[in-house]
């Protein structure tokens, strides 16, 4: 199996419903680390398993919806605890939409929190 990782950041204020949340429950600031990986167990007819230049840009034009910005007030996550597992499916979902022509495969997401903590999403290309 090949792979390829491109990795970015993103800043971030959100609040999460809900009393399992605790503090996070009120606005707060978020940094998150964000590797996404590509799996193929082949080369494409490039050679490559995704164009690294390609992957990184995608990944940084996903995050830049999301940059500096306070997630309760988008529209696309209205209503939504946007948890890190709940972005990390996010982040996916909208990159593959971007690489998906010259990518057959599945691509992992992981959001890192911290050193500390992380959450990931993996999945095919639909």
């Amino acid at each position: 199996m090949y792979s390829v990782c491109v990795r970015d950041r993103m800043f971030i204020a959100h609040s999460l419903k809900g009393d399992v949340f605790g503090p996070a429950s009120n606005l707060h600031g978020a940094t998150y680390v964000v590797d996404a990986e590509f799996f193929s167990p082949q080369l494409n007819e490039d050679n490559v398993v995704v164009e690294i230049g390609h992957a990184g840009q995608a990944l940084r034009d996903v995050l830049a919806r999301m940059n500096y910005h306070c997630l309760d007030d988008l529209p696309e996550f209205k209503g939504i605890n946007t948890t890190t597992e709940c972005l990390a499916r996010y982040v996916h979902d909208e990159l593959l939409r971007r690489v998906s022509v010259k990518f057959k495969g599945s691509c992992k997401i992981t959001l890192h929190e911290s050193d500390l903590g992380s959450a990931s999403y993996t999945a095919p290309v639909a």
